[in-house]
C-alpha cells in the first residue's frame, strides 16, 4: 500500500491541479475496468477528456506498468491472488473495490447527488455472485478465503490458503474501504473540497496510535476499523434487498440469464449474507500465525473437544507495553513463541489468541488446538491474552470490547465456545495464579454476559 500510496502521490505531483476524481478514473481505464456495471453507475472512463489527458501523462512514466499490474484483480491456477497489496496495519486490500468505491464517492460530491452504485460496486456484485455460484457449497465456503504474504517488510507475492471464492478476504477488506472512503467523500459539505487521493489513502491506513490512547483517541475512519464501521454504514441498507436489486441488474445488464431463472437466488442471499455477517462484521479480523512470523508447531497439534466451556483471560505481563502496530505486536508475538517454545519447552506459543492494542487478534493455537496457558485447565477453555502489564491499570476500551464483544461473540456463534461458558482471569506466572485484585480481574468479573 505504501508503494501504491507513493506512485499516486507521484501522478499528483506531475499533475498540479490534478483533481482525485480524474485521478481514479484514468487509474480505472489503465486497469481496464470498465465493465458493464461500472460504465452503468460510473460511465465509460475512455470518454472522458480528463482521464484521457492524464492517462497520456501516466503512459509516459514508468508508472503505468506498476499501476496496471497493481489494480488489476485476479487469481492464478496457483492460488496467487494478484491486484491486491499489504497494508501498514497488517491487513491485505484489493485496489478494484477500493478504487470503484471512492470514484463513486467523489461522483456524488461532484454532482452533488447521493453515492448511486457505491454498495454494488464494492461488495453487493462480488458477494451476490459468490454466494450463487457457490449455493451447492456450505455458506461459510462461498467466502475467503484468506492468504499470506512471501514477506512483509517486502512483499511481492500473496498465496491464499485454499482456492479462492469470487469474494476473497483481500476482496471484501477492499469493498468495505472503498465503502467507507466513498461514503466519506459523498459527505463532504460542498463547500469543502476533496483532499488529493494520497493523502486520504494515508489518513486511512498509515495512521499512527499513541500509547496511553491507542484507538480510544481515533475519531477519524481508519482501517484497523473497517469492520464496525462498514457495518454502521451498510447495516441499514437492508443487505438481502440490496443484493438481490444487484443482482438483478448483473442479469439485465450482461444478459446473464442463468441467474433470473434460478428460483433459489433468495436462499442463496440469505444464507450467504448470514455468513458475511458473521465472518466479517461479527467476528474480529484475527491475523494468521503466517502473517506475524510464527514458526511451526514442534510435534503435532492435540485437538480440543469442542465446544469447550471456559475461556481464561490473561495478560501478558512481559512483554509489559501495549503493542500498537502490526510490526510491534508481531515482534511480540514471536518474542513470546520463541520464549515459550525455548525456555519453557513447549510445543508453541500457549495462548490460543492474543489481543493487540492495534485493532486486532493474533492466532496462537486458534481455535481447533490444545494449548498451554491455564494449569489443569488447558483442555477445557481457551486462553486469551491481551499484550500489556494490566495488574494496576487497564487495557484500552477498544482492546477489551475487541475481546469480550467481538471474539467471544464469533467464538459461540462459530460453535467453537458453548453458549453458557465462564470466563476466569489470570495472570501470566509461571503457576498460573489468579490474581482477582488485578484491575483487569476485576473488570472480567463485571462481565455479567459472560458468566453462567
Amino acid at each position: 500500500m505504501d508503494s501504491f500510496i507513493r506512485a499516486v502521490e507521484q501522478v499528483e505531483n506531475s499533475n498540479p491541479g490534478l483533481s482525485p476524481l480524474a485521478l481514479v478514473r484514468a487509474l480505472r481505464r489503465t486497469a481496464g475496468h470498465d465493465d458493464v456495471m461500472t460504465i452503468h453507475f460510473l460511465g465509460a472512463s475512455y470518454n472522458l477528456t480528463d482521464a484521457e489527458v492524464l492517462e497520456t501523462a501516466i503512459l509516459n512514466a514508468s508508472s503505468f506498468s506498476f499501476f496496471d499490474k497493481a489494480i488489476h484483480h485476479i487469481v492464478t491456477d496457483y492460488g496467487e491472488e494478484r491486484g491486491v497489496v499489504l497494508a501498514p496495519d497488517g491487513t491485505t486490500v484489493a485496489l478494484v473495490p477500493l478504487l470503484l468505491g471512492i470514484e463513486s464517492g467523489l461522483k456524488a460530491k461532484m454532482e452533488g447527488a447521493p453515492a448511486v452504485g457505491l454498495f454494488p460496486l464494492t461488495l453487493g456484485r462480488t458477494l451476490g455472485l459468490s454466494f450463487l455460484s457457490l449455493k451447492d457449497f456450505p455458506p461459510s465456503f462461498r467466502l475467503g478465503p484468506n492468504g499470506c504474504w512471501d514477506n512483509v517488510e517486502r512483499p511481492k507475492l500473496f498465496k491464499l490458503s485454499r482456492p479462492a471464492t469470487l469474494a476473497t478476504d483481500a476482496v471484501i477488506d477492499g469493498g468495505m474501504d472503498g465503502a467507507i472512503l466513498g461514503m466519506d467523500f459523498s459527505n463532504l459539505p460542498a463547500s469543502e473540497e476533496p483532499q488529493a487521493l494520497s493523502e486520504v489513502l494515508k489518513g486511512y491506513y498509515s495512521f499512527i496510535l499513541h500509547e496511553g490512547q491507542g484507538l480510544d483517541a481515533v475519531t477519524r475512519h481508519v482501517s484497523a476499523r473497517r469492520r464496525e464501521i462498514s457495518r454502521s454504514i451498510l447495516e441499514p441498507l437492508h443487505l438481502h434487498s440490496q443484493v438481490m436489486e444487484t443482482l438483478a441488474l448483473v442479469w439485465k445488464l450482461e444478459k446473464t440469464e442463468w441467474i433470473a431463472l434460478d428460483t433459489e437466488v433468495g436462499k442463496a442471499v440469505t444464507d450467504g449474507l448470514q455468513a458475511f455477517v458473521h465472518k466479517y462484521w461479527d467476528c474480529p479480523q484475527i491475523i494468521p500465525r503466517c502473517q506475524w512470523g510464527a514458526t511451526a508447531h514442534r510435534g503435532t497439534p492435540i485437538p480440543l473437544s469442542l465446544p469447550v466451556q471456559f475461556l481464561y483471560v490473561h495478560h501478558t505481563y512481559q512483554p509489559s507495553s501495549p503493542c500498537l502496530s502490526f510490526p510491534n505486536c508481531s515482534r511480540d508475538m514471536r518474542g513470546m513463541q520463541r520464549f515459550h517454545q525455548e525456555d519453557r519447552g513447549w510445543s508453541d506459543i500457549g495462548y490460543s489468541f492474543v489481543v493487540g492494542s492495534d485493532g486486532y487478534v493474533y492466532e496462537g493455537r486458534g481455535w481447533k488446538h490444545l494449548g498451554t496457558h491455564t494449569r489443569g485447565h488447558n483442555a477445557i477453555g481457551y486462553g486469551v491474552s491481551i499484550i500489556g502489564n494490566y495488574t494496576a491499570t487497564l487495557p484500552s476500551r477498544h482492546a477489551l470490547d475487541l475481546l469480550r464483544h467481538r471474539l467471544v461473540q464469533c467464538a459461540v456463534d462459530g460453535g467453537w465456545l458453548a453458549a453458557n461458558f465462564t470466563t476466569q482471569g489470570h495472570r501470566q506466572v509461571v503457576n498460573y495464579t489468579s490474581c482477582p485484585g488485578d484491575a483487569l480481574f476485576s473488570e472480567i468479573r463485571g462481565w455479567e454476559h459472560f458468566r453462567e
